[in-house]
């Protein structure tokens, strides 16, 4: 197994399985998982397809409770998945966690969408805790415009005095974010890489600063990325050398920026002083 440390964060290159028993229970704060999603996409060679949905459903309930065994009492975890597997990991997680939300990622696509059939332009994230009168969630930091308020001005005539509505709220459960792709600032060689405003979104909700974070199958190490932008600790897990090597150059360069970003801040204010 190989390692890399930098700044609260490390990086494993190994099978997930077996170096999640190796990390110690009730010591994370936070688990983001989007693993190989059995529907045949090509990573680095490796196709991504089990022998059977069953022999696929087992593995990943595998992994489910390592990473149920991972969090503390006070943690959550969210889970992403094919539209056709995740029914199955939401009964199965629904016995083991509380649900919270069914949360639905939308996009555009500019590919080639189905002819015959309604394509699918969503992929579904399950929000699950251990304790649902104790966990994290930072609603302040994830407040998004609500239009009912904020452009259409309606006033809520059932309060004693007439209101006009919030213009901010915690936002619903249908996120839409842009897919990363080719040349994009953040684009990395990955067939299904997640864009960095989902997890910073997710982090922000559901930790504090200096709170520790796993995902154990980082491909190229988003969630590490988003961590360190926003004073968390990480463990990113992926057995690939090749995503494990973009990993290491990825948050290299993000402490480079996040230094050089202080230093400006720094200068500014010795300039201003």
């Amino acid at each position: 197994m190989d390692s890399f440390d930098l700044d609260g964060h490390t990086l494993l290159r190994g099978d997930a399985l077996k170096i999640l028993k190796n990390i110690p229970d009730k010591s994370v704060n936070l688990i983001f998982v989007d693993p190989p999603y059995n529907i045949g996409k090509n990573f680095n060679g490796y196709k991504d397809k089990w022998e059977s949905d069953d022999k696929y459903l087992n593995w990943c309930y595998e992994w489910i409770d390592l990473c149920i065994d991972k969090l503390k009492d006070n943690g959550s975890m969210y889970l992403m998945g094919a539209t056709q597997f995740i029914p199955f990991f939401d009964i199965y997680l629904r016995k083991k966690m509380h649900v919270l939300s069914r949360i639905v990622w939308h996009y555009d696509s500019s590919g080639v969408q189905a002819k015959k059939y309604y394509g699918s332009l969503y992929e579904p994230i399950l929000f699950a805790v251990k304790n649902k009168n104790n966990y994290v969630f930072n609603a302040k930091e994830i407040l998004v415009e609500a239009k009912t308020g904020a452009k259409r001005k309606l006033i809520d005539y059932r309060k004693t005095v007439p209101t006009v509505y919030n213009s901010v709220k915690v936002p619903g459960n249908v996120w839409y974010m842009p897919r990363v792709r080719f040349k994009m600032p953040e684009y990395e060689e990955h067939p299904s890489q997640k864009p960095e405003s989902l997890l910073n979104r997710i982090i922000l909700a559901s930790t504090n600063p200096k709170d520790l974070i796993l995902d154990p199958f980082s491909g190229t190490f988003t969630t590490s990325a988003v961590a360190m932008k926003l004073d968390r600790k990480s463990i990113g897990i992926e057995l690939d050398d090749d995503y494990f090597n973009e990993g290491i150059r990825r948050l290299k360069e993000t402490n480079q920026e996040i230094k050089k970003s202080k230093l400006q801040i720094n200068l500014g204010v010795f300039q201003n002083a």
